[in-house]
């Protein structure tokens, strides 16, 4: 098949070529009508899994429209609901995406292709066996449960999409927009050294998610370009807030000659309450004995919570910015994918301060 041909969505016309049938018997087994009941069984078994096979999906709205294009974008989530709370971490995506739909002059529609509550991981966009995001002109996707062979089979399809988040699946090319982390993390990094700091902590994420490794590799740049080596013991991994202990704390100044810890986030509130209680429960002050950033934000941070340093992801304008690459998109005959990586924005707080009078390995 040439790329021309990929391009193409599959039609009525295609399906019957495949299962060997009139294009007005693929017309009836689509429909699902009463007059669908006329058609054998078998012959309705060969032209569902015909349509299948070719990723078809009927597209009622774009029926009577001229060039198949109906004027809706798609919103899918890999999480297990839309964030429709003001306090949920993907809430402002949520917004972004909306407001720029309709200042596109599109009207937005939202899949939620699972089969069960209770899972996330039942969540398919191929639920049924095809592709139901083809009710849309394109789509902008975004969560974190991410079933990367979807996304493969949707470039491999051609089916237009942005992720919101930098995502990358071995032997496919991914149209995304994501945060800059390792620039924000750099800059991190450089605001400590500035302040006199050589040891710093990096504790990182489990995982080789994207945006960890891009923290990481951050967090690399900028000791490379303040001249100061790598002691890869300093880098470590928190599978918990509550890993986050006195005795850690302790270690890693006393022993260790820690001055600065920089800490990955989690997308919900464990991170920044872990940190308030161990606030209270050690004697070491954030930043008079340890100065301690996030590399992003507290989900819902109000301002009872402590002021940490951090920095802050431009999270609607991401995902403004996916859907004007999404419509550019649209509107191109052989469409290319691009990746677009968005600033963010230093919040100073108040746990950074200057580097301890400290010798290395001593309190």
């Amino acid at each position: 098949m040439s790329p021309t041909e990929r391009r193409r969505r599959p039609t009525q016309v295609d399906i019957a070529r495949r299962a060997g049938v009139s294009q007005a018997t693929v017309s009836l087994v689509i429909s699902g009508g009463a007059a669908s009941d006329q058609i054998a069984e078998s012959t309705r078994r060969a032209v569902l899994a015909a349509a299948q096979e070719l990723g078809y999906s009927a597209n009622i709205a774009a029926r009577s429209l001229r060039g198949g294009r109906n004027q809706l974008l798609g919103l899918y989530t890999f999480e297990r609901f839309f964030p429709t709370d003001q306090r949920d971490f993907y809430f402002p995506f949520l917004l972004g995406v909306e407001e720029e739909t309709a200042r596109q002059g599109y009207d937005l529609l939202l899949f939620s292709s699972v089969s069960s509550v209770n899972s996330a991981a039942d969540r398919s966009i191929y639920a049924g066996g095809v592709n139901r995001l083809k009710l849309a002109d394109g789509c902008v996707l975004l969560g974190r449960n991410v079933r990367r062979e979807e996304l493969a089979a949707l470039a491999r399809e051609d089916f237009p999409f942005v992720f919101v988040g930098r995502r990358e699946v071995d032997e496919v090319e991914l149209s995304y927009v994501a945060a800059d982390y390792v620039a924000a993390t750099r800059a991190m990094v450089a605001e400590l050294t500035g302040r006199g700091h050589r040891r710093i902590l990096h504790l990182r994420a489990v995982g080789d998610a994207e945006p960890t490794r891009d923290r990481e590799e951050g967090y690399r740049r900028g000791l490379a370009e303040a001249g100061i080596p790598v002691d890869e013991s300093l880098v470590q991994e928190l599978a918990d807030p509550a890993q986050l202990s006195a005795e850690h704390l302790r270690r890693w100044i006393e022993e260790d000659g820690v001055t600065a810890l920089l800490v990955e986030p989690t997308e919900d509130n464990r991170l920044v309450e872990a940190l308030a209680d161990l606030a209270r429960r050690t004697p070491f002050q954030f930043p008079e004995d340890c100065s301690l950033a996030l590399l992003g934000e507290p989900p819902s941070w109000t301002p009872e919570l402590r002021d940490w340093t951090r920095f802050s992801l431009p999270r609607a304008e991401m995902a403004r910015e996916a859907v004007r690459l999404l419509v550019e998109l649209l509107g191109q005959t052989t469409p290319t994918p691009r990746q677009l990586f968005v600033p963010c924005a230093f919040v100073p707080g108040d746990s950074v301060g200057p580097a301890p009078d400290r010798r290395e390995g001593r309190p």
